[in-house]
């Protein structure tokens, strides 16, 4: 049974505010895939899926992607290509992520703009998101186990 994380623990282990944890939740951004808010003092609960999606939502803004491009991003990705966020290979050129697949193809996630290449590795987000699961308090982490999404990451 996967108990998940609570809206607390997600946003310390991912590196963001409760706040923009909360924003992101009400406006579909990603929202808790275990439990979500069910009226007032209704607690989210988040999956380890979750946390890698909002980490990579976290290394995109923190790249100079603006949010509302980051949500053309996840939009294009899953409803388009079918690709999976968490192991999608993105290059950003400039402010514009583009996705590179099979080594040959590239394809411009906004369509737009034209600059330096910088290589923007997601790759390291499993890791990176373990390690700070790892580091925070266990008292304040029910343990989760999501197999069917860490088996996806790797």
């Amino acid at each position: 049974m996967d108990n998940g994380y609570s809206g607390k623990a997600t946003a310390e282990i991912v590196g963001i505010t409760y706040r923009q944890l909360d924003y992101w939740a009400r406006t579909d951004l990603i929202r808790p895939s275990i439990t979500d808010a069910a009226g007032s003092g209704s607690r989210r609960r988040y999956s380890y899926r979750n946390l890698l999606e909002l980490k990579v939502v976290k290394n995109l803004l923190d790249s100079g992607i603006r949010l509302e491009q980051v949500r053309e991003v996840f939009d294009y990705l899953q409803d388009e290509l079918g690709e999976d966020v968490a192991t999608a290979n993105l290059v950003v050129n400039g402010s514009t992520p583009v996705l590179v697949r099979s080594g040959e193809e590239i394809i411009d996630l906004l369509q737009s703009g034209q600059g330096v290449l910088n290589i923007l590795p997601l790759s390291g987000v499993k890791e990176e998101l373990d390690a700070a699961i790892q580091l925070f308090p266990s008292t304040e982490v029910e343990i989760a186990h999501d197999q069917p999404a860490r088996a996806a990451a790797n």
